[in-house]
C-alpha cells in the first residue's frame, strides 16, 4: 500500500531570505498580478522557479526553465537555501478563517516523500482529469531543477488518526521551525520529525493507506513521467532513487480542519434566455422556493434568508439559482430535488455515485436539458465561468455580464474519497480544497 519516506529537505534561510518574503502560493493559482507582486517583493521570491517570467529573446539555452534550475544553484551556493542535516517528516499546519464566514479552523498534516505509483496499483488515485499544457510545463520545469518546490496533497483516512497523535506529540514538545502568515491570512508551522522512533510509526500508520490526489494531479502526473524517463535513462528500476518518490502532504479525512469550498457557476450568451420557461422545464424535476426582493436592503434580508435555506436543504439536494430578471421581479431561488424522483430517469448514462453529486446534478440536470449547455460547449468554455465566491457569482448578473448564477453547496470529502477510490473522477471545478499548500516550506531534491 502507501509507502511514505522521510528526506532531507532543503529550506529557505530566513536570516538571509524572510519567509514572508520569498514562498508563493501552488504555481496554478498564482495570477499575472500575483506574479508581479512576488517578483517585486523579493529578488529571492520563489517565483522565479515557481512560474517564472518568459521573455521575447528567449532561447532554447536561455528561458524561463534555465533562469529557474540557475536560481535554485545560485541560492544554494550562497546558503540562501540549506539542506537539513538529517532525514525528516515535516509536520505541517495551517490555522485559517473559512472564507465568507468568522469560523476558525487548524488543518494538520505532514509532508514526506510518497513512492510514486501508477494508478493501475489501485495506490493512489485521482478525482479528476489532467490537460497536456499543464504537465507539459511542469515537466521541463523538473527536468532543469530536479527540484520539487510544491507539495501534492494527499488526502487518506484513519478513524484511530493515529499519525495525528504522533503530530500532536511533536507539536506540543517545540517551537515551530517555520512559522509565516500569508496574504490569505493564513498561519503556516511547521516542525521537522527526525526522531527515528516517530518516522518508523509514521510509516507503518501509513502502509495500510491508500491515497487520494486532492491537488496537485497535474504534478502527480509530470512526477511519473520523470520517473519514467529516469527509468528509461538508467536502463532499471532504482527503488531508493529519490525520483521515484514525490513530495506529498498527507492529510487525514477523519481529523478537524478539512475544508472544501464549492466552486459556483456563472452562465452568459445563452440564446433566448427566458428563466420562466426554465423553471417550467425543471418543474416536473424541482420544486422552487422564491426569495424575492425590489430593492437592495430587502435584497442583503432576502439573500441572508436564501443561503441559509440552500445549506439547511443540502441533504435534499438543493441548488440555488439567481436569474437576471427586471427590477421589481428580481429573487433568488432554491431549487430542491422532488421526493421520489429517479436520478437515472433525469440523469440517464451517468454513474450511480456521479448523480450523489450537486454538479453533476446542476451540468446533466439543468444545465443542458434546460439551457443547452452541453459538455463540448462546457469544455469550449462558451456559456460558463466559475467563482468561488458566492457574492461575486450573483455580482455577476448584477452588473449584466451573466444571465444567471448557480450557486452550489461544496462537495463532502467522504464523496470525494469514494468516487476517487472507485476509479471514477468528478467533474472539472468540483472541489476546492482550502487553503492551499504554501510552495517552498520545504523542497525536495530528486536528483540522483
Amino acid at each position: 500500500m502507501a509507502q511514505v519516506y522521510p528526506f532531507r529537505g532543503f529550506r529557505y534561510n530566513p536570516t538571509y531570505a524572510p519567509l514572508e518574503r520569498v514562498l508563493t502560493q501552488p504555481y496554478d493559482k498564482i495570477s499575472p498580478a500575483m506574479q508581479e507582486k512576488y517578483y517585486a517583493t523579493d529578488q529571492r521570491n520563489l517565483i522565479t522557479v515557481e512560474k517564472g517570467k518568459g521573455y521575447a529573446d528567449d532561447t532554447p539555452g536561455k528561458n524561463v526553465y534555465t533562469r529557474a534550475a540557475a536560481a535554485l544553484q545560485e541560492w544554494i551556493h550562497k546558503g540562501t537555501l540549506v539542506r537539513d542535516p538529517a532525514a525528516a517528516f515535516y509536520m505541517y499546519s495551517q490555522e485559517y478563517t473559512v472564507p465568507g464566514t468568522e469560523e476558525c479552523r487548524t488543518r494538520k498534516g505532514f509532508i514526506g516523500a510518497g513512492k510514486l505509483e501508477d494508478y493501475s496499483t489501485e495506490v493512489i488515485y485521482r478525482h479528476e482529469h489532467t490537460l497536456s499544457g499543464p504537465k507539459a510545463d511542469r515537466l521541463e520545469l523538473l527536468r532543469h531543477t530536479r527540484m520539487h518546490t510544491g507539495q501534492l496533497f494527499m488526502l487518506y483516512s484513519d478513524p484511530q488518526r493515529r499519525v495525528d497523535a504522533i503530530l500532536a506529540e511533536t507539536e506540543s514538545g517545540t517551537a515551530p521551525a517555520i512559522e509565516m502568515r500569508d496574504e490569505y491570512n493564513v498561519v503556516h508551522r511547521a516542525w521537522p520529525v527526525a526522531d527515528r522512533e516517530r518516522v518508523s510509526a509514521i510509516q507503518q500508520a501509513m502502509s495500510d493507506q491508500k491515497l487520494v490526489i486532492a491537488d496537485g494531479h497535474h504534478r502527480y502526473e509530470t512526477a511519473l513521467n520523470y520517473r519514467n524517463e529516469c527509468r528509461t535513462r538508467a536502463g532499471k528500476i532504482i527503488d531508493e532513487a529519490p525520483y521515484e518518490r514525490a513530495m506529498m502532504t498527507f492529510i487525514n479525512t477523519c481529523s478537524e480542519g478539512l475544508t472544501i469550498l464549492p466552486t459556483h457557476r456563472v452562465a452568459a450568451n445563452l440564446h433566448d434566455f427566458k428563466w420562466m420557461e426554465v423553471r417550467r422545464h425543471l418543474e416536473p424535476w424541482f420544486v422552487a422556493e422564491s426569495f424575492p426582493f425590489s430593492n437592495d436592503e430587502v435584497k442583503n434580508e432576502a439573500l441572508g434568508e436564501f443561503l441559509s435555506r440552500l445549506n439547511g436543504a443540502r441533504s435534499h439536494r438543493a441548488i440555488g439559482v439567481y436569474p437576471a430578471a427586471p427590477p421589481e421581479k428580481r429573487a433568488f431561488y432554491v431549487l430542491t430535488l422532488r421526493k421520489g424522483i429517479n436520478l437515472e430517469q433525469l440523469m440517464p448514462g451517468v454513474t450511480p455515485l456521479q448523480r450523489e453529486l450537486d454538479v453533476v446534478l446542476l451540468h446533466e440536470g439543468i444545465l443542458e436539458p434546460a439551457l443547452g449547455i452541453t459538455p463540448q460547449s462546457v469544455t469550449a468554455e462558451a456559456n460558463l465561468t466559475y467563482e468561488r465566491e458566492a457574492p461575486a457569482a450573483l455580482h455577476a448578473v448584477d452588473r449584466g455580464s451573466a444571465q444567471i448564477a448557480f450557486i452550489l453547496n461544496a462537495c463532502d470529502v467522504d464523496q470525494v474519497m469514494k468516487i476517487a477510490t472507485s476509479g471514477e473522477v468528478m467533474p472539472q471545478k468540483s472541489t476546492d480544497f482550502y487553503p492551499k499548500l504554501l510552495s517552498g516550506i520545504v523542497m525536495y531534491s530528486v536528483d540522483a
